[in-house]
Protein backbone atom coordinates (compact mmCIF):
# COMPACT_ATOMS: atom_id res chain seq x y z
CA UNK A 1 0.00 0.00 0.00
CA UNK A 2 1.67 3.26 -0.85
CA UNK A 3 1.72 5.91 1.90
CA UNK A 4 -0.33 9.50 1.83
CA UNK A 5 1.33 12.27 2.81
CA UNK A 6 -0.96 15.46 3.50
CA UNK A 7 1.02 18.97 1.34
CA UNK A 8 3.43 20.79 3.20
CA UNK A 9 2.55 22.75 5.99
CA UNK A 10 -0.23 20.27 6.87
CA UNK A 11 2.40 17.69 6.89
CA UNK A 12 5.62 18.86 8.52
CA UNK A 13 7.40 15.13 9.02
CA UNK A 14 9.87 16.91 11.52
CA UNK A 15 6.99 17.12 14.25
CA UNK A 16 7.49 13.02 15.43
CA UNK A 17 11.34 13.47 15.36
CA UNK A 18 11.49 16.63 17.55
CA UNK A 19 11.80 15.78 20.76
CA UNK A 20 13.05 12.06 22.77
CA UNK A 21 9.77 11.14 23.62
CA UNK A 22 8.14 11.67 20.15
CA UNK A 23 10.70 9.88 18.48
CA UNK A 24 10.91 6.48 20.83
CA UNK A 25 6.54 7.54 20.80
CA UNK A 26 6.76 6.66 16.69
CA UNK A 27 9.76 4.46 16.87
CA UNK A 28 8.70 1.46 14.40
CA UNK A 29 11.95 -1.15 14.98
CA UNK A 30 13.17 -1.51 18.62
CA UNK A 31 16.29 -3.48 19.33
CA UNK A 32 15.88 -5.21 23.41
CA UNK A 33 17.84 -7.61 24.90
CA UNK A 34 15.63 -10.16 24.57
CA UNK A 35 16.93 -9.83 20.63
CA UNK A 36 20.48 -11.33 21.83
CA UNK A 37 22.69 -14.31 21.59
CA UNK A 38 25.97 -14.47 22.61
CA UNK A 39 28.76 -16.18 21.02
CA UNK A 40 31.49 -16.91 23.18
CA UNK A 41 35.02 -19.41 22.27
CA UNK A 42 36.13 -22.29 24.68
CA UNK A 43 39.72 -23.89 25.34
CA UNK A 44 40.93 -26.30 27.38
CA UNK A 45 42.62 -24.95 30.86
CA UNK A 46 41.93 -23.51 34.26
CA UNK A 47 40.96 -19.72 34.50
CA UNK A 48 42.16 -18.74 30.96
CA UNK A 49 40.90 -15.84 29.51
CA UNK A 50 42.89 -15.73 26.15
CA UNK A 51 42.28 -12.85 24.01
CA UNK A 52 41.82 -12.92 20.02
CA UNK A 53 43.81 -10.60 18.51
CA UNK A 54 41.48 -9.83 15.20
CA UNK A 55 38.93 -9.81 17.47
CA UNK A 56 39.55 -7.13 20.21
CA UNK A 57 37.83 -7.48 23.49
CA UNK A 58 36.67 -10.80 22.76
CA UNK A 59 38.17 -14.05 24.28
CA UNK A 60 38.70 -17.93 24.57
CA UNK A 61 37.74 -18.97 27.92
CA UNK A 62 37.83 -21.90 30.07
CA UNK A 63 35.11 -23.99 31.01
CA UNK A 64 35.42 -22.23 34.82
CA UNK A 65 35.09 -18.49 33.65
CA UNK A 66 32.40 -19.39 30.78
CA UNK A 67 30.21 -20.23 33.72
CA UNK A 68 30.83 -16.96 35.13
CA UNK A 69 30.45 -15.53 31.54
CA UNK A 70 27.24 -17.14 31.46
CA UNK A 71 26.39 -15.97 35.31
CA UNK A 72 27.26 -12.31 33.87
CA UNK A 73 24.77 -12.77 30.82
CA UNK A 74 22.02 -14.22 32.63
CA UNK A 75 21.99 -10.95 35.05
CA UNK A 76 22.16 -8.74 31.95
CA UNK A 77 18.91 -10.74 30.76
CA UNK A 78 20.79 -12.24 27.41
CA UNK A 79 18.62 -15.41 27.25
CA UNK A 80 20.98 -17.52 24.95
CA UNK A 81 24.63 -18.24 25.06
CA UNK A 82 26.31 -20.00 21.63
CA UNK A 83 29.20 -22.17 22.62
CA UNK A 84 32.16 -22.62 20.01
CA UNK A 85 34.80 -24.59 21.00
CA UNK A 86 39.06 -24.13 20.55
CA UNK A 87 39.74 -27.77 19.85
CA UNK A 88 43.49 -28.99 20.65
CA UNK A 89 45.09 -29.44 17.30
CA UNK A 90 46.62 -33.53 19.17
CA UNK A 91 42.26 -34.25 18.88
CA UNK A 92 42.01 -33.21 15.41
CA UNK A 93 41.78 -36.07 12.91
CA UNK A 94 40.08 -37.42 9.82
CA UNK A 95 37.30 -39.21 11.20
CA UNK A 96 36.75 -36.41 13.63
CA UNK A 97 36.04 -38.59 16.89
CA UNK A 98 36.34 -36.15 19.55
CA UNK A 99 32.82 -34.19 17.85
CA UNK A 100 30.63 -36.66 19.47
CA UNK A 101 32.82 -37.34 22.66
CA UNK A 102 30.59 -37.09 25.44
CA UNK A 103 33.22 -35.51 27.45
CA UNK A 104 34.84 -33.08 24.73
CA UNK A 105 34.90 -29.33 25.30
CA UNK A 106 31.82 -28.29 24.80
CA UNK A 107 30.05 -30.90 26.07
CA UNK A 108 31.35 -30.60 29.64
CA UNK A 109 31.23 -26.80 29.44
CA UNK A 110 27.29 -27.21 28.51
CA UNK A 111 26.96 -29.40 31.42
CA UNK A 112 28.70 -26.75 33.69
CA UNK A 113 26.51 -23.95 32.52
CA UNK A 114 23.43 -25.92 32.92
CA UNK A 115 24.23 -26.66 36.76
CA UNK A 116 25.73 -23.11 37.45
CA UNK A 117 22.67 -21.41 35.23
CA UNK A 118 19.76 -23.58 34.63
CA UNK A 119 17.39 -20.82 33.25
CA UNK A 120 19.91 -19.54 30.63
CA UNK A 121 19.56 -21.40 27.34
CA UNK A 122 22.52 -23.01 25.92
CA UNK A 123 23.20 -23.55 22.28
CA UNK A 124 25.95 -25.08 20.52
CA UNK A 125 27.31 -25.55 16.77
CA UNK A 126 27.27 -28.36 14.77
CA UNK A 127 30.02 -28.51 12.07
CA UNK A 128 33.01 -30.68 12.04
CA UNK A 129 35.44 -27.87 11.72
CA UNK A 130 36.46 -27.72 14.93
CA UNK A 131 37.36 -31.47 15.14
CA UNK A 132 38.50 -32.02 11.37
CA UNK A 133 42.23 -31.92 10.58
CA UNK A 134 41.28 -30.65 7.00
CA UNK A 135 39.79 -27.78 8.70
CA UNK A 136 36.04 -28.50 6.42
CA UNK A 137 32.57 -28.43 7.86
CA UNK A 138 32.17 -32.13 6.59
CA UNK A 139 34.37 -35.06 5.87
CA UNK A 140 36.87 -35.45 2.70
CA UNK A 141 37.38 -38.22 0.60
CA UNK A 142 39.47 -38.02 -2.72
CA UNK A 143 39.48 -33.49 -2.27
CA UNK A 144 35.76 -33.74 -1.87
CA UNK A 145 33.59 -32.91 1.03
CA UNK A 146 31.29 -35.51 1.11
CA UNK A 147 27.45 -35.38 2.40
CA UNK A 148 25.89 -38.15 3.35
CA UNK A 149 28.58 -39.53 5.70
CA UNK A 150 28.49 -36.19 7.12
CA UNK A 151 25.21 -36.02 8.07
CA UNK A 152 25.42 -39.50 9.83
CA UNK A 153 28.77 -37.61 12.02
CA UNK A 154 26.46 -34.60 12.25
CA UNK A 155 23.49 -36.79 14.17
CA UNK A 156 26.02 -38.11 16.36
CA UNK A 157 27.30 -34.96 17.44
CA UNK A 158 23.72 -33.88 17.81
CA UNK A 159 22.70 -36.46 20.30
CA UNK A 160 26.29 -36.08 22.48
CA UNK A 161 25.40 -32.39 22.39
CA UNK A 162 21.26 -33.27 23.71
CA UNK A 163 22.41 -35.31 26.57
CA UNK A 164 24.53 -32.88 27.59
CA UNK A 165 21.58 -30.66 28.35
CA UNK A 166 21.76 -28.34 24.87
CA UNK A 167 18.80 -26.22 24.44
CA UNK A 168 19.23 -25.04 21.16
CA UNK A 169 21.12 -26.69 18.30
CA UNK A 170 22.72 -25.06 15.52
CA UNK A 171 23.73 -26.90 12.75
CA UNK A 172 26.43 -24.68 10.74
CA UNK A 173 27.45 -27.13 8.12
CA UNK A 174 25.37 -26.85 5.01
CA UNK A 175 25.27 -30.03 4.18
CA UNK A 176 21.73 -31.71 2.55
CA UNK A 177 19.50 -33.48 4.44
CA UNK A 178 20.72 -32.98 7.64
CA UNK A 179 17.97 -31.38 9.89
CA UNK A 180 15.66 -33.89 8.91
CA UNK A 181 18.14 -36.21 9.88
CA UNK A 182 18.72 -34.43 13.23
CA UNK A 183 15.04 -33.93 13.86
CA UNK A 184 14.31 -37.60 13.74
CA UNK A 185 17.21 -38.60 15.48
CA UNK A 186 16.33 -36.13 18.46
CA UNK A 187 12.71 -38.08 18.41
CA UNK A 188 13.67 -41.11 18.79
CA UNK A 189 15.87 -40.12 22.32
CA UNK A 190 12.41 -38.20 23.21
CA UNK A 191 14.37 -34.92 22.90
CA UNK A 192 11.31 -33.48 21.53
CA UNK A 193 12.17 -30.56 22.90
CA UNK A 194 15.74 -29.63 21.81
CA UNK A 195 14.90 -26.71 19.58
CA UNK A 196 17.06 -26.71 15.48
CA UNK A 197 18.22 -22.91 14.72
CA UNK A 198 19.61 -23.91 11.52
CA UNK A 199 22.35 -22.27 9.34
CA UNK A 200 19.73 -22.22 6.94
CA UNK A 201 21.64 -19.66 4.38
CA UNK A 202 24.92 -19.47 4.89
CA UNK A 203 27.37 -17.60 2.00
CA UNK A 204 31.12 -18.85 1.50
CA UNK A 205 31.98 -15.32 2.60
CA UNK A 206 35.38 -13.59 3.44
CA UNK A 207 33.87 -12.35 6.56
CA UNK A 208 34.79 -15.19 8.49
CA UNK A 209 38.44 -14.59 8.68
CA UNK A 210 38.85 -13.69 12.84
CA UNK A 211 36.04 -16.71 13.71
CA UNK A 212 38.26 -18.90 11.90
CA UNK A 213 41.53 -17.62 14.03
CA UNK A 214 39.25 -17.96 17.18
CA UNK A 215 38.62 -21.91 16.90
CA UNK A 216 41.88 -22.61 15.54
CA UNK A 217 40.57 -23.51 12.22
CA UNK A 218 42.57 -20.97 10.03
CA UNK A 219 46.08 -23.07 9.59
CA UNK A 220 43.73 -26.67 8.92
CA UNK A 221 41.26 -25.19 6.62
CA UNK A 222 42.41 -26.98 2.85
CA UNK A 223 40.79 -25.57 -0.05
CA UNK A 224 37.84 -23.45 0.42
CA UNK A 225 33.89 -23.87 1.70
CA UNK A 226 32.42 -22.96 -1.77
CA UNK A 227 30.94 -26.39 -2.74
CA UNK A 228 28.83 -26.64 0.67
CA UNK A 229 28.43 -22.71 1.62
CA UNK A 230 25.90 -20.13 -0.48
CA UNK A 231 27.44 -18.01 -3.88
CA UNK A 232 27.23 -14.46 -2.16
CA UNK A 233 25.66 -13.89 -5.98
CA UNK A 234 22.66 -15.90 -5.04
CA UNK A 235 19.37 -14.78 -3.18
CA UNK A 236 16.66 -17.41 -4.54
CA UNK A 237 18.36 -20.25 -3.78
CA UNK A 238 18.30 -18.67 -0.05
CA UNK A 239 14.21 -19.45 0.03
CA UNK A 240 14.82 -22.65 -0.97
CA UNK A 241 17.00 -23.90 1.78
CA UNK A 242 14.71 -22.44 4.46
CA UNK A 243 11.79 -23.62 3.03
CA UNK A 244 13.45 -26.67 2.91
CA UNK A 245 15.16 -26.72 6.42
CA UNK A 246 11.51 -26.42 8.01
CA UNK A 247 10.27 -28.50 6.12
CA UNK A 248 12.16 -31.89 7.57
CA UNK A 249 11.91 -29.73 11.43
CA UNK A 250 13.87 -26.66 11.88
CA UNK A 251 12.66 -24.37 14.53
CA UNK A 252 14.53 -21.01 13.72
CA UNK A 253 16.02 -20.07 10.90
CA UNK A 254 19.73 -17.74 10.55
CA UNK A 255 21.24 -15.89 7.71
CA UNK A 256 24.86 -15.45 7.58
CA UNK A 257 27.01 -13.36 7.76
CA UNK A 258 24.54 -10.49 8.45
CA UNK A 259 24.88 -6.49 7.54
CA UNK A 260 25.67 -7.58 3.90
CA UNK A 261 22.50 -10.18 3.67
CA UNK A 262 19.92 -7.79 5.44
CA UNK A 263 18.04 -8.18 1.64
CA UNK A 264 17.94 -12.15 2.38
CA UNK A 265 16.62 -11.69 5.75
CA UNK A 266 13.88 -9.68 4.89
CA UNK A 267 12.79 -11.85 2.00
CA UNK A 268 13.30 -14.76 4.46
CA UNK A 269 10.94 -13.07 6.92
CA UNK A 270 8.39 -11.68 4.36
CA UNK A 271 8.06 -15.72 2.87
CA UNK A 272 7.86 -17.67 5.86
CA UNK A 273 7.02 -15.59 8.58
CA UNK A 274 9.25 -18.13 10.61
CA UNK A 275 11.63 -17.43 13.75
CA UNK A 276 14.38 -15.33 11.81
CA UNK A 277 17.99 -14.81 13.00
CA UNK A 278 21.19 -13.28 11.77
CA UNK A 279 24.90 -13.61 12.29
CA UNK A 280 26.55 -10.67 13.38
CA UNK A 281 30.00 -12.17 12.39
CA UNK A 282 33.47 -11.78 13.19
CA UNK A 283 34.48 -9.87 10.11
CA UNK A 284 31.72 -7.44 10.96
CA UNK A 285 32.12 -7.08 14.27
CA UNK A 286 35.76 -6.47 13.63
CA UNK A 287 35.77 -4.08 11.22
CA UNK A 288 33.76 -1.77 13.95
CA UNK A 289 35.82 -2.53 16.73
CA UNK A 290 38.98 -1.61 14.27
CA UNK A 291 37.31 1.82 13.16
CA UNK A 292 36.26 2.29 16.70
CA UNK A 293 39.57 1.98 18.15
CA UNK A 294 41.14 4.08 15.65
CA UNK A 295 38.68 7.51 16.47
CA UNK A 296 37.22 6.68 12.80
CA UNK A 297 33.72 6.00 14.33
CA UNK A 298 31.63 5.80 17.51
CA UNK A 299 31.87 2.67 18.48
CA UNK A 300 28.54 2.58 20.47
CA UNK A 301 26.10 4.34 18.35
CA UNK A 302 27.51 2.36 15.21
CA UNK A 303 27.58 -1.27 17.56
CA UNK A 304 23.61 -0.27 18.19
CA UNK A 305 22.31 0.98 15.23
CA UNK A 306 24.03 -1.85 13.45
CA UNK A 307 21.78 -4.35 15.22
CA UNK A 308 18.83 -2.34 14.85
CA UNK A 309 19.39 -2.69 11.08
CA UNK A 310 18.32 -6.25 11.58
CA UNK A 311 15.13 -5.83 13.68
CA UNK A 312 14.31 -3.18 10.93
CA UNK A 313 14.89 -6.22 7.97
CA UNK A 314 12.73 -8.68 10.08
CA UNK A 315 15.12 -10.52 12.05
CA UNK A 316 13.82 -11.90 15.44
CA UNK A 317 17.06 -12.08 17.22
CA UNK A 318 20.87 -11.45 16.42
CA UNK A 319 23.94 -13.53 17.54
CA UNK A 320 26.69 -11.00 17.89
CA UNK A 321 29.70 -10.59 19.90
CA UNK A 322 28.88 -6.89 21.20
CA UNK A 323 25.87 -8.89 23.01
CA UNK A 324 26.89 -7.84 26.49
CA UNK A 325 27.98 -4.57 25.79
CA UNK A 326 24.61 -3.88 24.27
CA UNK A 327 22.67 -5.45 27.28
CA UNK A 328 24.71 -3.21 29.28
CA UNK A 329 23.54 -0.40 27.24
CA UNK A 330 20.01 -1.28 26.83
CA UNK A 331 20.10 -1.69 30.73
CA UNK A 332 21.33 2.08 31.51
Amino acid sequence: MKPTVAPFPAARLRRTRATTALRNLVRQNTLTVDDLIWPVFLRDGENVMEPISSMPGVMRQSIDNVVQSAKHAHLLGIPVICLFPYTDPSLKTADCAEAWNPDNLTNRAIRAIKDAVPDIAVMTDVALDPYNINGHDGFVENGKIVNDRTIEALVKMTLAQARSGADIIGPSDMMDGRIGAMRSALESEQFQDVAILSYAAKYASGYYGPFRDAVGASGALTGDKKTYQMDPGNSDEALRLVERDLNEGADMVMIKPGIAYLDICHRIKQSFGAPTFAYQVSGEYAMIQAAAQNGWIDGEAVMMESLLAFKRAGCDGILSYFAPAVATALNG
